[in-house]
Parts: C-alpha cells; structure tokens; sequence
C-alpha cells in the first residue's frame, strides 16, 4: 500500500468523511481525476458525480454523491467542500425520479431566461444523482 493522505468531504450540513485513504476519485469540473499523496497542489471546482475513496485499492470503500462545490489538493490532503452531498447507498431512485420528473415540468412552465437556467441546472443535478443510485 502506497502512503496514505489525508480525506475530508464536508457539506453545509455535516462533516460526511474523515479518514486515511489510499487514493480519492473525484468528479472535476473538467473531468474525473485521482488524488493519491505526493499529489501536486490544485484547487478544482466539482460537478456534480460520485466520489470513490479507496482505503486500500482495489477495494472502494466509501461512495458518495456530491451536488458540486470546490476540492483543494495539497501535498498530503484532499478536501471536499461540497454543495451538497449524501452516501451513495442513502440515495432513493424512486424519489429521484420523481424530482426528475417535477423537473422537467418546471422546465416547460419556466417563464424567464433565469428560471429556465436555475430549473436546468436542478434537473441536471437531479440526472447525475439518478445515474448514481444505480
């Protein structure tokens, strides 16, 4: 097992993780990318997608969905301040899809350029959720 780094994903609500890893996938904003320790530092906007937290490779031992927000990278430490977020094994397929589906009726009724790209915006969250639940 390489050295381990450093983990912390934090939501508005709570604290969701804090532990060793061996390696972290998160989901950037201009693609997926690996975290391992040694990593150069880089700060990255997230979109939204699921963060897999290895402890030991090749073993996943922590899924979980994050909305959006920001990561910072330093040499040993990978953070996550997420939007929002939840553990993948929490996430409802049924009350997602309902939201996708309340979404997209939104997204017809919307009235103005603002609204439109606000309900878009929820609806594509809302798709990268549903993708994670499986």
């Amino acid at each position: 097992m390489s050295r381990p780094l450093s983990f912390e994903l934090v939501s508005p609500e709570r604290l969701l993780v804090s532990m060793e890893a061996e390696m972290v996938v998160v989901p950037g904003s201009e693609g997926n990318f690996g975290v391992l320790a040694d990593h150069m530092p880089m700060i990255s906007s997230l979109r939204p997608g699921v963060i897999d937290v290895y402890a030991q490779r090749p073993e996943i031992e922590r899924k979980v969905f994050v909305a959006g927000g920001f990561c910072e990278v330093t040499k040993d430490t990978c953070t996550v301040l997420a939007d929002s977020a939840k553990p993948v094994e929490e996430l409802n397929a049924a009350a997602i899809d309902q939201r996708i589906a309340d979404l997209k009726e939104d997204l017809q009724d919307a009235k103005t350029d603002a609204e439109r790209a606000a309900v878009a915006h929820a609806l594509a969250v809302a798709q990268a959720e549903r993708a994670a639940a499986g």
